[in-house]
Formats: C-alpha cells, structure tokens, sequence
C-alpha cells in the first residue's frame, strides 16, 4: 500500500509535469505565432484583356511564396513570414505607378512585377527613390538601362529575343520580305524594333510597317495595304488578344504570309482564339521548352495540384524571381532591402527554368535562351532552342 505522503509527492511531480509540458507548449505556440510577417508586392494585370497573363504569373509568386514560408524560414534570428499583396495594374501605366506608390507607402520589403514593359519602366523609379528591389517581368530594354541597381529581370530582354525572332525569319525559314505591325507599347514596339534591325542584318527587306494600339481587334484596313506588298511574313509586337484576330483576318483576306511573334503571342488562348488559323504562326519564348527546363517535373505536378490547371508560359519564370529575392534575403540574413539589395546582385542559384539563374551588372538575366514555336494541327511544337543552359 503506497503511504499518502508517497501518494502526495507523486501528485506534486504529476503537476510540476504537466506545467513544463504546457508552458513548453505555449512558449512554441508563441514562437510560431510571432512571427513577423514581411511584405512583398506583386503587380499585373489582372482584369481586362491581359488578365490571363495576370494570373499565370501571379500563381508563379504565390507558389514560391508558399514554397518559401513552408520552410520555416528564420531570418536575423526572428521567424519570419512572406505576406503577398498581390495589385491589379490593369496593364496601364498611369494605374501601375498609383499602384507602385501604394505599395512603397504600405511598407513592402521588395517588389515581383510588374508584368509588362510598359507598367514597369514607369514604376520603376518609384521603387528605386524608395530603394526596394524589383524584379520584373519585362523585357524591354529600357527597364535595365534607366541606371537604376535595382532593376532585375524575371526573362530575356528583347534585343535578344527580337534579335533570334528577325534571324531565324530571314535565315532558318528563309523568308525575305517581311512586314511588320507593333501595338506601340514598351514591349510590341521594342520587340518589333529589335526584330527589324535584326532581319535586314540577316538578308530580309522591311516591305511595310504598320502599328496599331493593344485594344485593337479590327486589322483589315492594315491589313489591306501590306498584302499589296505581297509579304512572306508578317511580325507582331503586341499581345495574343491583338496577334488572334489578326491572323484570322489574314487568313480571310487570303493573305499567305506566315505570322511571327514573341513570347505574349506563344499561349494557349492565342490558339483558343485563333482556331484553325493559328496554323503556322511562329513565336518565340525565352528560355527552354517547358518540358526542357531542370525543374520542370516537380514544379508542373505542384503548380496543377495548386491550382487545378496546367502551366502555361510565364509562371515558373515568376516562381525564380520570387525564389531569387528570398534567397538573397536568406544569404544577407536581413530582410531589409538595403542590406539584402547587394546580395540579390550577386545571385547563383539553380532554379525552375534554369541551372544558373545570375543576374549582370544592369540587372540582365545571363545565360538566357530564346526557343522557337511553330503552330502544327492546333499546337505548339518546338522548331528550335537558341542559347540557354540545361
């Protein structure tokens, strides 16, 4: 028979026990409830007529966010959490520099946007006054030349791609007089640019030039005039809700040129929209093919349990520029953008679409690739990769 005075002793050990237990507990749940929440800003279009390339590049930032967060990251000796506040620019300039300085008053520690050219030149300035990185989508040469440390790119800028785009027309596919139209954004306008000097350099004669605007749907009038020029091709700087009705037209006023474009015209609702006529378009991509890319399986099968869709172009280029600024973040052990600033410079890092993600002196991604896409029975196929490390 245990005495009471055994009995009252066990009692008191039980209960100091079960106090360590619970103030153990606490002290953890306290941990994890504290800690601090560190804001970082995305921007796109994610109404209107871009709204599609909104959201693909938009689940590319909220991936690696979660991705990151899921690490338990612990940064200057304080948990810390990634918070997104994700903007709709609405792939307007004037909203996008509203938005910027919204999110620079908010506080944000770095910025992932904005998608295009002609929303993140103007906002640009407004995140390097305030010395927050930015890491953007755009490709426009502009965006990397303004003299600003810290602009960074997401994909290849388009003198590369513009000049693949003009040399592969002129000498791979040996198509000689070639028209071009521009939708007289940073990005169409730049692109076409880079794609005409490159053409003439390779043998091509410019036959016309045409621009219109990136709400266009009614091309005939355009149209019209270049098919007097009997053009074997027919280059687009714009978006693919411009570059589908366009080849439509094309193919309804018998005009057999083949039409070429960048990387905002190689999508699935390009081929959606197009239908039958998207046969034969050419565009170009930065990077490798999809299925080329170190990174691809695991992120594939993540990104569609995720989201419930497929991949579709930009969202693992969004997945490294956000996992970039994390991991200068980490290495500088500082989420203070003047600190982690030198750090995401200096960047070499394996990532989704890349073996080797470093940046240059402008803030250039080095070691890109452009591949080339040719529409064959309703589809992307690959014609060939120029450039770029697997």
């Amino acid at each position: 028979m245990v005495s009471s005075k055994n009995s009252k002793t066990d009692k008191k050990v039980a209960r100091l026990a079960c106090a360590a237990v619970v103030g153990a507990l606490s002290l953890a749940a306290a941990g994890a409830a504290h800690a601090e929440d560190v804001r970082i800003g995305a921007a796109s279009p994610l109404t209107g007529p871009q709204a599609h390339y909104g959201e693909d590049f938009t689940n590319g930032v909220k991936l690696a966010v979660e991705d990151f967060n899921a690490t338990k990251p612990v940064i200057g000796g304080q948990p810390i959490r990634i918070v997104l506040d994700a903007e709709d620019d609405q792939a307007d300039p004037r909203t996008a520099t509203a938005v910027a300085q919204k999110l620079v008053d908010s506080g944000i520690k770095g910025m992932l946007g904005h998608f295009n050219s002609g929303t993140s030149i103007p906002a640009s300035r407004i995140y390097a006054q305030a010395g927050i990185p930015q890491i953007s989508m755009a490709t426009a040469p502009e965006y990397t030349t303004q003299g600003f440390k810290t602009t960074f790119r997401m994909m290849t800028s388009d003198i590369q791609q513009g000049s693949v785009d003009g040399t592969f027309v002129a000498k791979t596919l040996k198509l000689k007089k070639v028209a071009i139209i521009d939708d007289r954004t940073a990005y169409g306008q730049g692109l076409a640019d880079q794609f005409e000097k490159a053409a003439k350099a390779a043998g091509a004669t410019i036959v016309d030039r045409e621009f219109t605007n990136d709400q266009a749907v009614d091309f005939r009038s355009i149209l019209t005039k270049i098919k007097e020029a009997r053009p074997e091709a027919i280059f687009y700087g714009g978006a693919d809700a411009q570059a589908a009705p366009l080849v439509k037209q094309m193919y309804s006023l018998g005009i057999k040129a083949t039409l070429v474009g960048g990387e905002m015209v190689k999508t699935p609702t390009f081929l959606k929209i197009a239908g039958n006529a998207a046969n034969g378009t050419v565009a170009s991509l930065a990077g490798l093919p999809l299925a080329d890319m170190p990174g691809s399986a695991k992120y594939v099968a993540e990104y569609k349990k995720r989201f419930g869709t497929d991949v579709q172009t930009y969202s693992p280029y969004a997945y490294d520029g956000a996992m970039a600024m994390f991991t200068a973040m980490k290495n500088a052990d500082s989420t203070d953008p003047t600190k982690y600033l030198p750090f995401l410079a200096k960047t070499k890092m394996a990532g989704i679409t890349t073996p080797e993600l470093e940046y240059d002196a402008k803030g250039d991604l080095k070691n890109g690739g452009i591949t080339m896409y040719k529409v064959v029975n309703g589809d992307w196929t690959v014609l060939q990769s120029v450039g770029g490390k697997k």
